[in-house]
């Protein structure tokens, strides 16, 4: 099975540390939207996309990515995140992301949350929040979600 987990990864490395863990388990590779050709994406069996929450959205680059790509049949996909706090109802930020990953033509069959220390501001202000995370908890929990997905993306129907 070939699968690129596409991860933009910014300011403590949270989502880097996820994306790594769930790596291992689906035997892909983790590149930043920056240094993949989009084309190389066409031939995967799995595709993951996430970054940190930033200001209640996936960070810009990743979105952009993910705009630039070209419309087309392609294999499955899943979303995965790290954020100080849980998405908010008023704002939809996995739903969009989601959304615009569909619209390229993959079939996006999971996303995953783990929460992650944040600074953003103003949470700065207070020395941020989710210290820690993710924790050892946390990727395992990343692991067993990528346990999960493999088993499903690979059972014949």
């Amino acid at each position: 099975m070939k699968v690129i987990l596409v991860c933009k990864s910014v300011s403590h490395g949270n989502t880097q540390r996820v994306a790594e863990a769930m790596s291992q388990v689906l035997g892909g590779r983790v590149v930043a939207p920056a240094d993949i050709d989009p084309a190389e994406l066409a031939d995967c069996d799995l595709v993951g996309f996430g970054s940190g929450i930033y200001y209640m959205d996936f960070h810009p680059e990743l979105r952009g990515f993910i705009a630039a790509l070209p419309t087309g049949h392609r294999g499955k996909a899943f979303v995965f995140r790290t954020s100080g706090v849980a998405e908010p109802p008023f704002r939809r930020y996995v739903t969009s992301l989601t959304k615009s990953i569909e619209r390229k033509g993959f079939d996006v069959v999971d996303a995953f949350d783990c929460r992650g220390f944040d600074t953003m501001l103003p949470l700065r202000l207070v020395g941020g929040i989710r210290k820690g995370h993710p924790n050892a908890t946390d990727i395992t929990a990343a692991r067993a979600f990528a346990e999960n997905l493999r088993a499903r993306t690979t059972a014949t129907p």
